[in-house]
């Protein structure tokens, strides 16, 4: 059953996977909007700029570890968050190849299977797992990406990137499908190509830029139940 919000409670945000890039840029907007955040790091990241955050803004956000690789710990933070209720659950997570310009045939099991359980089976585990700790009228968001849609593929290119994506976006449609008399919103953000450490220096957007756009669109998604795929200007994308 579906926790409860108790009232004149500031809204609530759990952010999986916020220790830097567009995670830590969506706890950092969402905090400025008013939001008490709680975001996550891997275990193996020691300190990270969501640890200064936090230090920065007692009360405001909270550090929780998880590898959303891992089932065990996935089920311990369940455990560690039990009574808490989040008005959002948002799962950023995203790895690509070694070498992204590999295409499915040259690129090595390991990688592979690297990358398919970072971008889409932890995803979608941590999402059954916490799932009870966003109440029925909340939202459940997951990072996706354009490279995901299959309609759009044109150009070919990053193709384990994007088969894991697009893997992503069936799990989640999937998900939906099992849920769909339920009033929650479910989300798969598609943010755009964006300067971080996966983007890398050619992408045309700074986080500056694109993440307040991205928390417009995750917040307007807010009250309307079933699943969207959009960008980042809240358009719908082709899947």
């Amino acid at each position: 059953m579906s926790p409860t919000r108790p009232e004149h409670t500031a809204s609530a945000i759990l952010i999986v996977g916020a220790s830097r890039g567009l995670g830590h840029a969506m706890a950092i907007e969402l905090l400025k909007r008013g939001w008490a955040v709680v975001g996550t790091v891997r275990p193996s990241e020691g300190r990270t700029q969501l640890h200064d955050l936090a230090d920065e803004n007692p009360g405001g956000v909270e550090v929780e570890t998880v590898d959303i690789c891992e089932p065990d710990e996935i089920a311990a933070l369940r455990t560690r968050l039990a009574g808490r209720i989040f008005d959002i659950l948002f799962v950023n997570a995203g790895t690509g190849n070694a070498n992204p310009n590999d295409t499915i045939a040259q690129v090595s099991t390991d990688d592979f299977v690297r990358v398919m359980v970072t971008n889409a089976l932890g995803p979608m585990r941590t999402i059954e797992a916490l799932q009870d700790l966003v109440p029925a009228d909340g939202l459940i968001g997951v990072m996706s990406s354009g490279q995901g849609s299959i309609a759009n593929n044109t150009n070919g290119g990053f193709e384990i990137y994007r088969g894991s994506k697009s893997a992503l976006n069936q799990y989640m449609r999937s998900y939906a499908a099992r849920h769909a008399n339920e009033p929650r919103a479910l989300l798969l953000m598609a943010p755009g190509w964006i300067r971080t450490a996966l983007g890398g220096p050619r992408a045309p957007l700074s986080m500056e830029e694109a993440i307040p756009d991205v928390v417009d669109v995750l917040l307007a998604k807010q009250g309307r139940p079933g699943l969207e795929y959009l960008d980042r200007m809240g358009n719908a994308v082709p899947w």
